[in-house]
């Protein structure tokens, strides 16, 4: 039986990273790879390996690595798949439970830097900051009348999603701004949305009284499109939309309509279909809306986090631990049979 564990990470190129904090492990050989690295070279390391490092970027992972099946069947030793932040869109999590394998996140570790910047869009937005800014450099005449916007104080803001980063919002805008807060989250209770600062209301509703609302939720089939056309013709004349969760949950071709209509006065952009978006989007030619390039979560402090929870996680489950931050549960009878093989040895309860 292996005493040694073997964990392999391709190079994304973030600083720091989780190679950085597994390396300081003696116990572990860290496999250091590059997507555009020799396939053989490659999978002689990943399928030999107990531990899989991998991005929350879909656009990040070529297909060929991401968490599949097909990866999955080469890597007959492989015990974890972790990611780099709160996202698993390079995985497939029902493969994994198939085989046996633990699919971790990092979700909060990023969560701060996320609400921060989901705000700061939304003041951005109703205060005509990015307009003014851009006027005053380029010496444009208009006068300042020209730039008048709306107070965001005690008017309501609707979280889709009030998981790490939407409760933060809530107590930013709750408490800091004296915003009223509404919250559409199917898997939490009336009670524990109240917990979070926001009062629970279905979709309809949160779309038809809030002046702002703040998308916050995964990406998943249930997600994909949910801020559709229809949903935004229900929004009041007016709004905006601010989205820092993940690309496809918004579409943007709905978006793109009800900013040329006037229907939406602004929308803030962090995530994309396409990352980054191409230059010509039609989106980047719209002045009312502030485009970002996924960076909400990238802090010096998130990427700290992030490194040395993963790090964390990746080194409990291969001591045969239960890690904090387990997205399938249901497979961890089957990991604990596949670690006694792999290393002759019993996985916690």
């Amino acid at each position: 039986m292996p005493t040694q564990k073997h964990v392999f990470w391709f190079n994304d190129g973030k600083s720091p990273n989780v190679a950085d904090s597994l390396d300081k492990m003696p116990e572990l050989t860290l496999h250091r790879l590059a997507f555009d690295g020799p396939k053989a070279d490659n999978w002689g390391a990943m399928s030999a390996s107990h531990a899989y490092c991998i991005s929350s970027t879909r656009q990040e992972v070529p297909d060929e690595y991401k968490a599949r099946a097909p990866l999955l069947a080469k890597c007959p030793d492989l015990l974890v798949v972790s990611t780099s932040g709160a996202g698993y869109d390079t995985v497939d999590v029902v493969a994994c439970t198939a085989a046996g394998v633990l699919v971790v996140n990092q979700t909060g570790a990023n969560a701060d830097a996320v609400s921060e910047h989901a705000v700061a869009m939304m003041l951005s937005l109703t205060k005509n900051i990015p307009q003014t800014d851009r006027a005053v450099r380029s010496g444009d005449s208009t006068k300042r009348e020209g730039f008048k916007g709306w107070n965001a104080n005690k008017r309501t803001l609707g979280l889709v999603g009030i998981g790490n980063v939407g409760r933060r919002v809530a107590r930013i805008a709750g408490k800091g701004l004296e915003m009223r807060v509404l919250a559409y989250d199917p898997y939490l209770s009336a009670e524990e949305i109240a917990a979070r600062g926001a009062t629970k209301v279905d979709m309809p509703t949160l779309l038809k009284e809030s002046r702002f609302v703040s998308i916050h939720c995964p990406y998943d089939k249930d997600t994909h499109d949910l801020i559709s056309s229809e949903a935004l013709a229900m929004m009041q004349p007016g709004s905006y939309v601010i989205t820092t969760a993940r690309g496809g949950i918004v579409n943007e071709q709905a978006i793109e309509a009800a900013l040329k209509s006037g229907h939406i006065a602004g929308a803030g952009i962090d995530v994309w279909m396409e990352e980054p978006p191409p230059s010509n989007h039609p989106l980047l030619k719209l002045p009312n809306v502030i485009a970002t390039q996924h960076t909400a979560g990238i802090t010096h402090d998130s990427r700290i986090n992030m490194a040395q929870w993963n790090a964390d996680q990746v080194m409990q489950i291969l001591r045969g631990e239960r890690p904090p931050r387990l997205i399938n549960p249901q497979a961890w009878d089957a990991f604990a049979k596949k670690y006694q093989r792999v290393f002759g040895a019993k996985a916690g309860a």
